[in-house]
């Protein structure tokens, strides 16, 4: 999940073939979390129940099912006397997302290479041959990574197999991640050499050695965040 490298967002949403099985609620989520993400929503704006219930032609009850689930996700928060606001984006919550991320990535590559099957290994080849292809990346302007499953870190995170840490860092912190590096990056200077990281990684893993694969995955993520500095610190 690097902030530094642009991506497509075609997987928001649930495959066609669970679709038919959502509620309201769900569809809302999905709708608004999209927006919030890619910046529809402004960070910092105001949520105004009695708008979006008009907008999506919505129960109040579908609709505040659907803000709990965005709030639980971090992408609003609530004030005393003021209501619900999209979270706001600052340089010092991308660098605390960083910290995290750091201890929590680099453990998820530790467990992946322990834990990995066969078929993770497989998966997580093919997702990088199809990353390979990219027109951007060939060209050395962008990475494109989409989300879910065809994102890499996400994808590593679930080889873990450990609940604890994918339910924190596929759910709590994912999308937040997302918002940031969709409404921030730009093409960037690292498209080239963040692919060869994440081939490196996998090969630590597919090496079985949970050392390297942790140590690759934390300079990967450092890596990142020393250019996400930089180039904050040319538009200030």
């Amino acid at each position: 999940m690097d902030p530094t490298t642009v991506e497509a967002d075609t997987a928001t949403e649930t495959p066609k073939s669970a679709r038919g099985s959502q509620s309201l609620a769900d569809r809302l989520f999905f709708s608004l979390r999209k927006e919030i993400v890619e910046g529809n929503m402004p960070a910092g704006s105001k949520i105004s129940e009695p708008e979006l219930a008009r907008r999506f032609d919505a129960s109040r009850g579908s609709l505040r099912e659907a803000l709990m689930r965005l709030e639980s996700l971090g992408l609003l928060e609530r004030r005393v006397n003021v209501g619900a606001r999209v979270v706001e984006l600052s340089e010092r919550g991308l660098l605390e997302l960083y910290d995290v991320r750091e201890a929590l990535e680099g453990m998820a590559c530790r467990l992946a290479a322990q834990n990995r099957s066969e078929e993770d290994l497989v998966e997580l080849r093919q997702m990088l041959s199809r990353h390979e292809q990219q027109e951007e990346l060939q060209k050395g302007t962008a990475y494109f990574q989409p989300e879910g499953d065809f994102d890499f870190h996400f994808r590593i995170v679930q080889a873990s197999n450990n609940d604890l840490l994918i339910d924190t860092l596929c759910n709590k912190l994912y999308y937040r991640v997302r918002m940031y590096r969709y409404q921030l990056g730009m093409a960037s200077p690292r498209a080239h050499r963040a692919f060869r990281e994440h081939s490196h990684i996998i090969d630590a893993i597919e090496a079985g050695d949970g050392e390297l694969a942790e140590i690759l995955m934390r300079r990967h993520i450092r890596a990142s965040r020393s250019n996400i500095e930089n180039k904050l610190s040319r538009q200030n």
